[in-house]
């Protein structure tokens, strides 16, 4: 199929060489930004655009970020590496690396150029440079650490799980659907929606990383992202959403700003928190920060040709996420760069910073009135 296996070996050796040569520097880098600042711990749950362009706003509030990143991708470079070569799909771990990297941005432009004709046509160097590192250490989690370590990283990145896994949904109409690739279309084809998604194999094992970041968190984010593609084939991996559940941590959804064709046709803030509920436990969120701002008729046009809308907060959808013990941050969350709409992520990084902030006071509070009174 794809002879890969000189190239990965090249591209390895060079990025190797370059990575011994800027070693010294992103070290220095790194410990001048431990001393700068270290910040509250902030694990990250998601993948896809939406996460890494997350990660790099918040990167710039805290040091303390753990992204724990799907690895249920079955298409495009990743599909490729996936099928060829027998590892976890890069794609998305890749993103969340560069978005946490302390690396110019010139480094950041080759690791992510993509070939644009021959047997690599389509393939992220990024991925092959992964590709190569996990066929060096044999294992995709020691590959990401010593990625980790190269490009100075403002904290952790792990896949949520190591095993080879699918995506299944069953959809309304009864049909079931293999591969996270295959499932928005075949969605739109038949007409239909999601009704639920599975794993195959059922109840992978997590990292242990993620169950001790999760253990550690002073805060938790949800999202943003794909619900059913990015979002909740994490939460649905053995013993995360328990996890999550039991945490003292401040567990919050950052919902998306429009809706994806194939996947949340129709839906509002309400009825993403209701597929995540539906897909794990009760106390999973405590709170959702969403977007109240309408977008420019101008900047939406290309969405509504692709079939995506608008999600907005209102006060009757409050109202519901209240009932259920779930609070709400409404704030203007929209950004446009070049005819794209993206997160503000510096503005939700703030929030979120903001929040952990607030909630460490409450606990102390309520520890020392319990000692008080004990």
């Amino acid at each position: 199929m794809y002879n890969l296996g000189v190239w990965l070996v090249f591209i390895g050796m060079i990025f190797l060489l370059v990575s011994a040569y800027l070693n010294y520097e992103t070290i220095k880098k790194r410990k001048l930004l431990d001393k700068a600042k270290r910040g509250p711990k902030v694990v990250v749950i998601g993948g896809g655009t939406g996460q890494s362009i997350f990660l790099r706003g918040l990167k710039k509030f805290t040091n303390n970020i753990t992204a724990v990143v799907t690895v249920a991708d079955d298409g495009g470079g990743s599909g490729v590496l996936r099928e060829d070569l027998g590892m976890l799909p890069p794609g998305d771990i890749r993103n969340c690396i560069l978005a946490l990297a302390n690396m110019e941005p010139t480094m950041e432009k080759i690791m992510q150029y993509r070939f644009l004709e021959g047997k690599l046509e389509g393939q992220s160097l990024g991925n092959l440079f992964l590709a190569a590192m996990n066929g060096i250490y044999g294992n995709l989690e020691i590959a990401v650490s010593k990625i980790s370590d190269i490009f100075a990283l403002t904290g952790k990145v792990y896949p949520v799980t190591i095993e080879d896994i699918n995506l299944v949904a069953k959809l309304k109409n009864g049909n079931i659907v293999k591969g996270e690739s295959t499932i928005p279309d075949e969605v739109r084809l038949q007409n239909t929606e999601i009704d639920r998604i599975y794993l195959e194999p059922e109840s992978p094992k997590p990292l242990q990383g993620v169950l001790d970041a999760i253990d550690d968190a002073d805060i938790i984010v949800i999202g943003p992202g794909s619900l059913y593609t990015s979002i909740i084939p994490n939460l649905i991996v053995d013993g995360i959403s328990d996890k999550i559940v039991k945490s003292d941590a401040l567990k919050v959804y950052i919902s998306n700003i429009m809706t994806q064709p194939g996947e949340t046709d129709d839906y509002d803030v309400c009825d993403h928190v209701n597929s995540i509920l539906k897909h794990t436990h009760n106390g999973i969120i405590d709170l959702v920060i969403a977007n109240d701002e309408s977008i420019n008729k101008a900047d939406l046009i290309k969405y509504e040709k692709d079939g995506s809308n608008q999600v907005l907060i209102d006060k009757n959808q409050i109202k519901k996420l209240n009932s259920i013990n779930i609070s709400v941050i409404q704030t203007n969350l929209v950004e446009v760069r070049k005819k794209y709409i993206r997160h503000n992520s510096e503005k939700i990084g703030s929030i979120i910073v903001g929040l952990t902030r607030k909630s460490n006071f409450s606990c102390f509070i309520k520890n020392f009135l319990n000692k008080f009174n004990s």
